[in-house]
Protein backbone atom coordinates (compact mmCIF):
# COMPACT_ATOMS: atom_id res chain seq x y z
CA UNK A 1 0.00 0.00 0.00
CA UNK A 2 2.61 2.23 0.47
CA UNK A 3 3.88 2.54 -2.80
CA UNK A 4 0.47 3.33 -4.12
CA UNK A 5 0.95 6.94 -4.20
CA UNK A 6 0.33 9.64 -7.06
CA UNK A 7 3.61 9.49 -8.41
CA UNK A 8 4.44 6.02 -8.11
CA UNK A 9 1.02 5.46 -10.33
CA UNK A 10 2.15 8.63 -12.97
CA UNK A 11 5.43 7.37 -13.23
CA UNK A 12 3.77 4.04 -14.22
CA UNK A 13 1.56 5.85 -16.85
CA UNK A 14 4.29 8.02 -18.38
CA UNK A 15 6.48 4.60 -18.63
CA UNK A 16 3.43 3.17 -21.11
CA UNK A 17 3.06 6.25 -22.85
CA UNK A 18 3.46 6.50 -26.72
CA UNK A 19 3.71 10.01 -28.69
CA UNK A 20 2.11 9.26 -31.90
CA UNK A 21 -0.99 7.66 -29.74
CA UNK A 22 -0.89 11.11 -27.60
CA UNK A 23 -1.12 13.21 -31.37
CA UNK A 24 -4.01 11.22 -32.35
CA UNK A 25 -5.29 11.22 -29.29
CA UNK A 26 -5.02 15.48 -28.72
CA UNK A 27 -6.93 15.69 -32.44
CA UNK A 28 -9.70 13.10 -31.24
CA UNK A 29 -10.50 14.78 -27.76
CA UNK A 30 -10.93 18.06 -29.51
CA UNK A 31 -8.11 19.92 -27.86
CA UNK A 32 -7.88 23.06 -30.02
CA UNK A 33 -7.96 26.69 -29.37
CA UNK A 34 -12.09 27.16 -28.61
CA UNK A 35 -12.52 23.35 -28.67
CA UNK A 36 -14.70 21.64 -25.96
CA UNK A 37 -11.06 19.93 -24.79
CA UNK A 38 -8.79 23.02 -25.29
CA UNK A 39 -5.34 22.71 -23.51
CA UNK A 40 -6.09 18.85 -22.23
CA UNK A 41 -2.99 16.79 -22.93
CA UNK A 42 -1.90 13.44 -23.40
CA UNK A 43 0.30 10.68 -22.54
CA UNK A 44 -0.73 8.48 -25.57
CA UNK A 45 -2.56 5.18 -23.55
CA UNK A 46 -5.08 3.28 -24.76
CA UNK A 47 -8.27 2.83 -22.83
CA UNK A 48 -7.91 -1.38 -22.18
CA UNK A 49 -3.97 -0.99 -20.98
CA UNK A 50 -5.79 2.13 -18.52
CA UNK A 51 -8.03 -0.19 -17.40
CA UNK A 52 -5.41 -3.23 -16.78
CA UNK A 53 -4.05 -0.55 -14.16
CA UNK A 54 -7.30 0.04 -12.43
CA UNK A 55 -6.79 -3.83 -11.27
CA UNK A 56 -2.93 -3.08 -10.18
CA UNK A 57 -3.71 0.02 -7.82
CA UNK A 58 -7.35 -0.37 -6.89
CA UNK A 59 -5.77 -0.56 -3.62
CA UNK A 60 -4.41 2.95 -4.17
CA UNK A 61 -5.46 5.89 -0.88
CA UNK A 62 -8.36 7.89 -1.84
CA UNK A 63 -5.82 10.96 -1.62
CA UNK A 64 -3.70 9.42 -4.19
CA UNK A 65 -6.35 8.76 -6.36
CA UNK A 66 -7.39 12.38 -5.81
CA UNK A 67 -3.61 14.05 -6.26
CA UNK A 68 -4.12 11.74 -9.68
CA UNK A 69 -7.50 13.09 -10.40
CA UNK A 70 -6.01 16.71 -10.63
CA UNK A 71 -3.43 15.93 -13.28
CA UNK A 72 -3.04 17.55 -16.48
CA UNK A 73 -2.89 15.08 -18.25
CA UNK A 74 -6.06 13.02 -19.19
CA UNK A 75 -4.96 9.09 -18.89
CA UNK A 76 -4.24 10.34 -15.41
CA UNK A 77 -7.32 11.71 -14.83
CA UNK A 78 -9.53 8.57 -16.79
CA UNK A 79 -7.27 6.48 -14.42
CA UNK A 80 -8.40 8.25 -11.37
CA UNK A 81 -11.97 8.35 -12.41
CA UNK A 82 -12.18 4.83 -13.00
CA UNK A 83 -10.41 3.69 -9.93
CA UNK A 84 -13.05 6.13 -7.96
CA UNK A 85 -15.83 4.12 -9.66
CA UNK A 86 -13.86 0.83 -8.70
CA UNK A 87 -13.93 1.99 -5.27
CA UNK A 88 -17.57 3.12 -5.20
CA UNK A 89 -18.56 -0.17 -6.27
CA UNK A 90 -16.42 -1.87 -3.35
CA UNK A 91 -17.15 0.12 -1.40
CA UNK A 92 -19.77 0.18 2.04
CA UNK A 93 -22.23 2.84 2.62
CA UNK A 94 -19.82 5.24 4.13
CA UNK A 95 -17.56 4.47 1.53
CA UNK A 96 -19.91 5.22 -1.25
CA UNK A 97 -21.02 8.35 -0.09
CA UNK A 98 -17.77 9.66 0.33
CA UNK A 99 -16.48 9.07 -2.79
CA UNK A 100 -19.68 11.00 -4.49
CA UNK A 101 -18.95 13.68 -2.19
CA UNK A 102 -15.14 13.69 -4.20
CA UNK A 103 -15.99 13.05 -7.69
CA UNK A 104 -18.95 16.33 -7.04
CA UNK A 105 -16.19 18.77 -5.24
CA UNK A 106 -13.38 17.78 -7.96
CA UNK A 107 -16.05 17.14 -11.03
CA UNK A 108 -13.85 19.91 -12.20
CA UNK A 109 -11.67 17.43 -13.54
CA UNK A 110 -14.00 15.35 -14.84
CA UNK A 111 -13.85 17.61 -18.40
CA UNK A 112 -14.25 15.29 -20.97
CA UNK A 113 -16.41 13.04 -22.40
CA UNK A 114 -15.19 9.96 -21.87
CA UNK A 115 -14.17 11.27 -18.07
CA UNK A 116 -18.17 11.51 -17.74
CA UNK A 117 -19.38 8.89 -19.62
CA UNK A 118 -17.38 6.21 -18.04
CA UNK A 119 -18.31 7.31 -14.09
CA UNK A 120 -21.68 9.76 -13.63
CA UNK A 121 -23.70 6.65 -14.07
CA UNK A 122 -21.75 4.59 -11.95
CA UNK A 123 -20.99 6.78 -9.12
CA UNK A 124 -23.98 9.77 -9.32
CA UNK A 125 -27.06 7.59 -10.63
CA UNK A 126 -26.97 4.82 -7.88
CA UNK A 127 -26.15 7.65 -5.14
CA UNK A 128 -28.85 9.63 -5.99
CA UNK A 129 -31.39 6.50 -6.73
CA UNK A 130 -33.08 6.28 -3.42
CA UNK A 131 -32.90 9.84 -2.26
CA UNK A 132 -33.66 13.26 -3.90
CA UNK A 133 -32.42 13.51 -7.44
CA UNK A 134 -32.76 17.26 -7.41
CA UNK A 135 -28.67 17.56 -7.94
CA UNK A 136 -29.11 16.51 -11.35
CA UNK A 137 -31.55 19.22 -12.25
CA UNK A 138 -28.91 21.67 -10.73
CA UNK A 139 -26.12 20.17 -12.70
CA UNK A 140 -28.40 20.17 -15.91
CA UNK A 141 -28.74 24.31 -15.06
CA UNK A 142 -25.35 24.63 -14.99
CA UNK A 143 -23.06 27.05 -16.96
CA UNK A 144 -20.66 24.21 -17.51
CA UNK A 145 -20.30 21.60 -20.52
CA UNK A 146 -19.79 18.85 -18.24
CA UNK A 147 -22.08 19.52 -15.30
CA UNK A 148 -24.59 18.86 -17.90
CA UNK A 149 -23.47 15.71 -19.15
CA UNK A 150 -23.09 14.07 -16.13
CA UNK A 151 -26.58 14.53 -15.38
CA UNK A 152 -27.77 13.17 -18.44
CA UNK A 153 -25.48 10.56 -18.22
CA UNK A 154 -25.97 9.55 -14.84
CA UNK A 155 -29.34 9.05 -15.77
CA UNK A 156 -28.36 5.65 -17.47
CA UNK A 157 -28.33 3.74 -14.23
CA UNK A 158 -32.24 4.90 -13.67
CA UNK A 159 -32.59 3.34 -17.90
CA UNK A 160 -31.10 0.15 -16.90
CA UNK A 161 -33.57 -0.58 -14.30
CA UNK A 162 -36.20 0.30 -16.79
CA UNK A 163 -37.09 3.93 -14.73
CA UNK A 164 -37.57 6.49 -17.58
CA UNK A 165 -38.88 9.75 -15.47
CA UNK A 166 -36.11 11.36 -14.83
CA UNK A 167 -34.42 11.10 -17.99
CA UNK A 168 -37.15 11.94 -19.74
CA UNK A 169 -37.42 15.11 -17.79
CA UNK A 170 -33.41 15.91 -17.99
CA UNK A 171 -34.26 15.03 -22.00
CA UNK A 172 -36.74 17.68 -22.18
CA UNK A 173 -34.79 20.48 -20.51
CA UNK A 174 -31.42 19.74 -22.00
CA UNK A 175 -33.68 19.98 -25.95
CA UNK A 176 -32.09 23.17 -26.79
CA UNK A 177 -28.89 23.18 -25.19
CA UNK A 178 -26.41 24.81 -27.31
CA UNK A 179 -23.70 22.03 -27.37
CA UNK A 180 -23.24 19.56 -29.88
CA UNK A 181 -21.69 17.02 -26.40
CA UNK A 182 -24.69 17.74 -24.93
CA UNK A 183 -27.28 16.95 -28.14
CA UNK A 184 -25.02 13.22 -28.45
CA UNK A 185 -25.75 12.48 -24.79
CA UNK A 186 -29.33 13.15 -24.95
CA UNK A 187 -30.19 11.26 -28.06
CA UNK A 188 -28.00 8.39 -26.84
CA UNK A 189 -30.18 8.39 -23.65
CA UNK A 190 -33.53 8.49 -25.45
CA UNK A 191 -32.10 5.69 -27.92
CA UNK A 192 -31.24 3.56 -25.03
CA UNK A 193 -34.82 4.02 -23.76
CA UNK A 194 -36.61 3.57 -26.71
CA UNK A 195 -34.18 -0.35 -26.69
CA UNK A 196 -36.12 -1.10 -23.96
CA UNK A 197 -39.55 0.66 -24.45
CA UNK A 198 -39.87 2.12 -28.02
CA UNK A 199 -43.54 3.65 -27.13
CA UNK A 200 -42.31 5.55 -24.18
CA UNK A 201 -39.45 7.13 -26.35
CA UNK A 202 -41.89 7.56 -29.01
CA UNK A 203 -44.21 9.33 -26.58
CA UNK A 204 -41.21 11.78 -26.20
CA UNK A 205 -40.60 12.38 -29.44
CA UNK A 206 -44.37 13.27 -30.56
CA UNK A 207 -43.71 16.36 -28.49
CA UNK A 208 -40.28 17.49 -29.21
CA UNK A 209 -38.85 15.54 -31.99
CA UNK A 210 -39.47 18.68 -34.45
CA UNK A 211 -37.29 21.05 -32.35
CA UNK A 212 -34.53 19.24 -31.20
CA UNK A 213 -31.11 19.51 -33.14
CA UNK A 214 -30.70 16.71 -35.61
CA UNK A 215 -27.96 15.11 -34.01
CA UNK A 216 -29.99 14.43 -30.78
CA UNK A 217 -32.96 13.41 -33.33
CA UNK A 218 -30.56 11.03 -35.47
CA UNK A 219 -28.60 9.57 -32.16
CA UNK A 220 -32.29 8.83 -30.29
CA UNK A 221 -33.93 6.97 -33.11
CA UNK A 222 -31.02 5.41 -35.17
CA UNK A 223 -31.79 1.75 -34.01
CA UNK A 224 -35.85 2.18 -35.45
CA UNK A 225 -37.05 0.76 -38.59
CA UNK A 226 -35.54 2.80 -41.68
CA UNK A 227 -39.19 3.82 -42.51
CA UNK A 228 -40.14 5.15 -39.43
CA UNK A 229 -36.33 6.49 -38.71
CA UNK A 230 -36.78 8.23 -42.17
CA UNK A 231 -40.10 9.60 -41.20
CA UNK A 232 -39.14 11.71 -38.26
CA UNK A 233 -35.89 12.81 -40.36
CA UNK A 234 -38.79 14.01 -42.90
CA UNK A 235 -40.99 15.29 -40.09
CA UNK A 236 -43.51 13.59 -41.60
CA UNK A 237 -44.32 11.01 -38.43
Amino acid sequence: MAQLTAKYMRDMLRSLGDAAIAEHSARFFKTGKGEYGEGDRFLGIRVPVIRKQVRIFRDAPLRSVVALLRSKFHEERLLAVLLLVDKYRRGDAAQKQRIFDLYLEHRAQVNNWDLVDSSAHLIVGPQLESGDRVLLYELAESDDLWDRRIAMMATYHYIRNDEFADALRLAAKLRDDEQDLIHKAVGWMLREIGNRDQAAEERFLERHYRRMPRTMLRYAIEKFPETRRRAYLDGTV
